[in-house]
């Protein structure tokens, strides 16, 4: 029975490789997905004709959703697992670009891809980094690195490929075939195969033979309904706070990493979202903008077990929070140097900049979370942390497009971007200081009550041992005996 009820030890390895890979195909097309989007816009604003901040609503709706369904997709794991949840979230993903492809409004758009689809991508990326952390411990880092690297290894392939379609077959028709293409997130689902057998029906079963033994109790002894309800309230309370952890709120590391990605995502997808609209409005071909995604892609997917590999050394783990907030001020400082590249050449640049950069914070945008709060309490930690960074998410983009608009200048959104990045990571960098100085405070303190109470009760038992000698009788103590009574009357006769 101790061995059933115990959580299986992580493989780090085995079929694990297996889940590595089907999570590196969802977390590809989770993230990877509304950035190669960003092709069809200016065609599909044209067709509409809408302004850029209101074409900008439909990526920036996609990714909100993925990650303000966060909870529900954390809940979801704990209930299901991840398998049913990820294949549930591919048909999703497929019905919602099927159904796009016959849109007759901007309006539409936002229900069939915001929504749907980025409802479905939503179950295809929570669960994926949950597993991987169930199957991997020591090579952790390394594995997230792996299973992030899906995301620039997708951007790569759907950049050409979206525009391939679009020349062939128009925007309509392109949205059948990548709805069609989603579908692969079931396959992807299949494979993660359960780690080892849960505790929770265990727990349920338990919970529900000691509800019924309360209540025969209680229509024996008397009417206590009150005492019952309390119960039932106390249940409920626990059943949620089991799918999800609100004490995290109570944890410093985690709302410090809570504010600073919230910060940072108010300016971390907009930069890619018209990355290849800017190089068309400075005269580039089509092809060539594309390519610029491609770049950005191929350096992405480079930097990301690269950084996984780094950040698995022994020198730079016990640090991980330290560079993390480097790789976010460096993501920054690429976005406020952007304006300066005029030329198709200078672009090329940025783009191979920008996709080190973002493949590092990506990188270890869990690994560090997880760091924070262990692997107990991640589940809870990502469906928090995803649902607060989605109201950022949702308006960086628009914020961009109406600069674009206001200005008529593609700078202002770069300048802005880089601006709260760094921020965010300078921001980070400071906290984490503070937050390792005060647990290394709190730690010594917490030794030295340990130490404290270790030589009080050493000096209670000494007490309590000299007690028990002293009250002993034995022919050494008559004389010291008699002295204390001859004193105890001495006393009481003054």
């Amino acid at each position: 029975a101790a061995e059933a009820g115990r959580a299986p030890e992580p493989p780090d390895g085995g079929w694990g490789w297996v889940v590595l890979f089907g999570a590196f195909v969802s977390i590809g097309f989770a993230y990877a997905f509304p950035k190669g989007l960003a092709i069809f816009f200016k065609e599909i604003q044209d067709f509409f004709g809408t302004s850029y901040s209101e074409i900008a609503w439909v990526s920036s709706i996609m990714l909100a959703t993925t990650y303000g369904a966060g909870p529900i997709s954390s809940i979801l794991v704990n209930r299901y697992g991840s398998r049913p949840v990820v294949m549930f979230g591919g048909l999703l993903c497929g019905v919602g670009m099927i159904s796009a492809a016959f849109c007759t409004s901007i309006l539409q758009l936002y229900i069939c891809v915001g929504f749907i689809t980025g409802f479905g991508l939503a179950l295809n990326l929570q669960p994926s980094v949950i597993i991987v952390g169930k199957y991997f411990l020591k090579r952790r880092p390394i594995a997230n690195g792996l299973a992030m690297a899906g995301s620039p290894v997708m951007l790569c392939t759907l950049a050409p490929l979206n525009q391939f379609l679009f020349d062939n077959f128009g925007w309509r028709g392109s949205f059948l075939i990548l709805g069609a293409i989603l579908l692969n997130c079931c396959v992807a689902g299949a494979l993660f195969r359960p780690i080892g057998p849960g505790t929770a029906p265990v727990k349920t079963q338990v919970n529900e033979e000691g509800k019924d033994a309360l209540k025969g109790k209680i229509t024996e002894d008397g009417p206590m309904e009150k005492k019952i309800e309390e119960e039932e309230e106390k249940d409920c309370f626990e059943k949620v706070n089991q799918y999800l952890d609100f004490s995290l709120f109570k944890h410093r590391g985690f709302l410090i990493y809570l504010i600073g990605n919230v910060l940072m995502f108010l300016g971390f997808f907009a930069p890619i979202v018209f990355l290849a609209p800017y190089a068309k409005h400075t005269g580039i071909d089509e092809y060539s903008a594309a390519f610029l995604l491609s770049i950005l892609a191929i350096v992405d997917m480079v930097a990301r077990p690269a950084t996984g590999i780094i950040a698995n050394s022994r020198w730079v783990r016990p640090r991980i929070q330290y560079f993390f907030s480097f790789a976010i001020a460096f993501n920054g400082t690429c976005h406020l140097l952007c304006p300066l590249a005029s030329s198709y050449t200078g672009l090329i640049v940025y783009s191979s900049f920008f996709g080190l950069a973002f493949g590092m914070v990506c990188a270890m945008l869990f690994e560090t979370l997880m760091d924070l709060v262990g692997a107990a309490r991640f589940t809870s930690a990502v469906g928090l942390v995803t649902i607060a960074e989605c109201c950022t998410i949702l308006l960086g983009p628009p914020i961009g497009g109406i600069l674009i608009d206001t200005f008529g200048d593609y700078k202002y959104m770069f300048i802005k971007c880089g601006a709260v990045m760094v921020l965010a990571g300078t921001f980070l960098f400071i906290m984490n200081y503070y937050n390792y100085r005060m647990l290394a405070k709190e730690e010594k303190e917490r030794k030295a009550k340990e130490e404290d109470l270790k030589s009080l009760r050493t000096e209670n038992e000494g007490k309590k041992n000299w007690n028990k000698d002293s009250t002993q009788d034995g022919p050494e103590l008559e004389p010291l005996r008699e002295n204390g009574e001859g004193v105890k009357k001495e006393m009481n006769g003054t």
